[in-house]
């Protein structure tokens, strides 16, 4: 019998499994089982390298799906995610996303669709990892402002955690729709959508001053 299996990597105390869960079932999903890593950053870690994501390996079998809320989850950096989608192609694995609801089968034999599929598969990851990149620089900028703000006053508490600031940075840097079908998804008002949009430095530092 061929399973449908979220993989979710919690990183941080402000993401949360069911967030993750609730997003994938709002895109559509009928989720037979759960696999989640928690505390586990993914630019340090590869997959493998993770205690569910072995686990992951073990449980996929050729006709199942994985679904990722997007491919970020499956590695570090662009080489990682890359061979990590067409490893479990080889075995016969669909891997799909909740965010923009991306396909990858390595079931098709039509050399221009596999074309089209690779390269669509190097678009993505190269895109996952500019992004994780840019909001490492963010982060950064972020504390640094925080911490040079007096502490005495910190400033109105943001009205989103770092899951959701994630979710956002992520949307927006693959284009997954407009302010008001973002702010639907992760569960925001479409005016604190585009304030992060405007400038992701200023709302990482309203994160970090109130987690200092």
């Amino acid at each position: 019998m061929m399973a449908i299996i979220l993989y979710a990597r919690v990183s941080t105390a402000d993401q949360t499994l069911d967030h993750q869960l609730t997003q994938a079932q709002a895109a559509g999903f009928v989720i037979d089982q759960v696999v989640s890593d928690h505390g586990v950053s993914g630019v340090s870690t590869t997959l493998a390298e993770r205690d569910q994501g072995r686990r992951l390996y073990d449980l996929l079998r050729s006709g199942d799906t994985l679904v990722v809320r997007w491919i970020d989850r499956l590695g570090r950096n662009y080489a990682d995610v890359t061979d990590t989608i067409r490893g479990f192609m080889r075995k016969g694995v669909i891997i799909r996303t909740v965010i923009n609801n991306m396909t990858f089968d390595g079931a098709t034999k039509d050399p221009i669709q596999m074309a089209v599929r690779d390269a669509l598969i190097a678009f993505m990851a190269a895109t996952a990892q500019a992004q994780a990149e840019a909001t490492r620089e963010s982060q950064k900028a972020g504390i640094e402002l925080a911490k040079s703000r007096p502490t005495a006053y910190l400033g109105r508490k943001p009205s989103y955690n770092r899951g959701q600031f994630e979710a956002v940075q992520s949307m927006l840097a693959t284009g997954s729709g407009g302010p008001t079908a973002i702010a639907k998804a992760v569960g925001l008002t479409r005016q604190t959508v585009l304030r992060i949009s405007a400038d992701p430095v200023k709302a990482e530092a309203m994160l970090a001053a109130w987690s200092m």
